[in-house]
Formats: structure tokens, C-alpha cells, sequence
């Protein structure tokens, strides 16, 4: 189990196989997967958390386990893959929290660690993050981390929207926390 991110209240690890049971926990529940086509069975929880193992050995990174600093308990994930956006592979950065936790930062936290883990460990000048229109918390997560909608377009539950934020606006963000 690798750590990768500690911030105030979160630690964000990659995930191991002893973590099924927990992401389980999360993936099957119909409210905390809602904006999913459905909730996931334990096959797909299967599925996700090799995808996740995957993704370290070809990328580096991928979804991280999300842990509460203070029990150790898994409340969801956060963390950077490749997603296909409107046919376009582009960097997402994606995040999922159980119903329990929801409401209380736990998302902004690790998605601001792991935007800022973005930049300063990639190449890439841009990072994504996508949702179903109806998704209010998903992209309220994206705004409140300086991402900008720059895109709509039809999927599986009606509309996506695309939000971006570009290593030049990270770099002045930055700058202007550093001024504050």
C-alpha cells in the first residue's frame, strides 16, 4: 500500500485487494452511485478496483483510496485516470464519496490535493473533470477547485458537462494564495 497524498483530515493511497469490501460498500449503494448508469455488483466492484491496480502500473496513478486520517476508514476515492470525454482520452480528475461523508469537504479536499498532485507530477498542461448535468455536487467539486465548464455534450443519462482548468490558471491560483 503505497501512500500518495495526506492532507488535513484525508489520507489518499492506491488501492490494494483488501480493499473490496469497503469499495463494495460504496459502489453498490444506489444513493451514493445515483448519477451512474446503475449501482455496481460485486463483479464490477471487481472490475473497478483492478482498473484502479491497472492504471498505477501503466500510468503511475489512478483512483487513490480515500481514508479518514483519523480512523482509517475507506469514505470513497480520488484520483487522476484517463478518461474517454466526448472521444477525446484526456486526464479526469474524478471522485466518489459515500452517502455518509457527503456534505462535509471530504470531496474538495483530496480533489484540490490531487489537482495540485496533478500538476506538479505531470506533463500534462490540462486536467478534466466530467459528470451528468444533474450532478450539482460533482460540479460544484470542479468549480470549487478553479475548473471552468467549457463543454456540454449528450450521453448515456441525457447531458455531460466538461470542466477544465489549464496549468497557466493553476500557476496564477497559486500565485495569488501565495500574495494572500
Amino acid at each position: 500500500m503505497k501512500m500518495i497524498l495526506e492532507t488535513e483530515r484525508l489520507i489518499l493511497r492506491e488501492y490494494t485487494e483488501g480493499d473490496f469490501d469497503g469499495l463494495y460498500e460504496i459502489l453498490s449503494d444506489p444513493v451514493t452511485m445515483r448519477h451512474y448508469p446503475k449501482p455496481y455488483d460485486e463483479k464490477g466492484t471487481r472490475r473497478w478496483l483492478s482498473w484502479s491496480l491497472e492504471n498505477y502500473k501503466t500510468y503511475g496513478y489512478g483512483l487513490w483510496a480515500m481514508e479518514l486520517k483519523e480512523t482509517g476508514e475507506l469514505i470513497g476515492d480520488c484520483g487522476i485516470t484517463m478518461q474517454n470525454i466526448d472521444g477525446e482520452l484526456l486526464p479526469e480528475i474524478g471522485y466518489h464519496i459515500h452517502k455518509n461523508y457527503w456534505r462535509q469537504g471530504y470531496g474538495k479536499e483530496a480533489a484540490r490535493a490531487v489537482r495540485d498532485w496533478f500538476f506538479t507530477h505531470t506533463d500534462f498542461d490540462r486536467v478534466y473533470s466530467y459528470m451528468t448535468s444533474a450532478n450539482v455536487a460533482s460540479y460544484s467539486t470542479a468549480a470549487s477547485m478553479g475548473m471552468k465548464k467549457i463543454k456540454e455534450y449528450p450521453d448515456w443519462d441525457g447531458l455531460c458537462y466538461v470542466y477544465e482548468l489549464t496549468r497557466e490558471e493553476w500557476n496564477h491560483m497559486r500565485l495569488r494564495e501565495a500574495e494572500a
